[in-house]
């Protein structure tokens, strides 16, 4: 694999040879390149999201060895909000098997924001389960014979991908579920499509508490990374996800993991990725590595804005389009 070496301030990049001890003068360059970037504007309308400090920046890669390479504010918390979907989607999948979650939830881009009101006409499927729709579908078909049962289920499974004990944050839970208009409005009409069989409310309310999870920058990318090496931790050995599910969540990563700029992001980042209003981003390389970037200003697009330009970045110079020969 080819990528482009850090050598000095004056000489910027140069091409060369990966060495994975390389990985954290690439990042400590890129951190630096974009740390000062005042673009866009942390997400007000959860109003407890709207306290997050602008200047929070984090950037951490993760190998399926277990090595941990990062920068910034790693150890910052945030909830993971939209980044939670590919997890509880895989955890839908290996409590109902593929095709009774494809009865439910298509598969299918649309280019279209993560909050769009777009269902099938026919079945009353949402698009795909990236989609706030498709994820409210999702949390509806965890298993558990109560609400607390299938959170504590989602805190354990999001304890097998990241290898510490997960939390979610009540005081942000609370904020959330104040405002969501939209989604209980979303959620009462896939009731009556009957994409939802189940009260809306506490639907919602998994969700919301899903979203509402607390992880830092390094647990994303360890989550990520745990993808990458076929759904087991790389440190602990656990496996979070069956193989065949991995492929079914990275597929879908890949095609609607950044809503209506995911075709743009896989021309020019090449990876499967997800986004979140927190300000989070990972990326999953498989049999490689994974990557999360975390700070709160987002673009018009609702991705973080120095997330953006750090995985394009890294894709570039790391050599990480999956279509690239290096």
């Amino acid at each position: 694999m080819r990528y482009l070496q850090y050598t000095s301030v004056e000489t910027g990049f140069t091409e060369g040879e990966t060495h994975m001890s390389d990985i954290q003068s690439i990042l400590d360059a890129t951190y630096e390149k974009y740390k000062d970037v005042t673009d866009g504007t942390v997400a007000s309308y959860i109003p407890e999201l709207a306290k997050a400090d602008p200047n929070w920046f984090g950037i951490v890669a993760v190998t399926t060895d277990g090595d941990v390479y990062g920068v910034g504010d790693v150890s910052q918390g945030f909830t993971i909000q939209s980044t939670s979907k590919p997890f509880t989607y895989g955890l839908a999948l290996e409590d109902n098997g593929r095709e009774r979650v494809l009865e439910k939830v298509a598969v299918e881009p649309v280019g279209k924001q993560f909050n769009a009101i777009v269902l099938d006409e026919k079945t009353g499927r949402p698009p795909n389960p990236m989609m706030n729709a498709g994820a409210l579908v999702i949390a509806s078909m965890i298993e558990g014979a109560t609400l607390t049962e299938k959170l504590n289920r989602i805190l354990a499974m999001f304890q097998r991908y990241s290898g510490r004990k997960m939390y979610f944050d009540g005081i942000v839970f609370t904020s959330e579920r104040q405002t969501s208009f939209r989604n209980r409005a979303m959620g009462n009409l896939l009731r009556s499509t009957g994409a939802i069989e189940l009260n809306v409310e506490e639907v919602l309310d998994l969700y919301i508490q899903q979203c509402a999870v607390v992880a830092t920058t390094t647990d994303l990318a360890m989550m990520a990374a745990t993808f990458a090496n076929g759904g087991v931790h790389p440190l602990t050995g656990e496996r979070a996800l069956q193989a065949k599910y991995v492929r079914d969540v990275l597929s879908v990563m890949h095609s609607c993991g950044m809503y209506d700029s995911s075709g743009e992001w896989a021309y020019r980042v090449g990876i499967p990725a997800k986004s979140g209003v927190s300000g989070a981003i990972f990326g999953v390389l498989p049999n490689k590595m994974g990557i999360a970037v975390f700070s709160p200003p987002l673009d018009e697009r609702g991705h973080s804005v120095r997330g953006v330009k750090v995985f394009e970045e890294l894709s570039e110079r790391l050599c990480l389009h999956i279509f690239q020969q290096c």
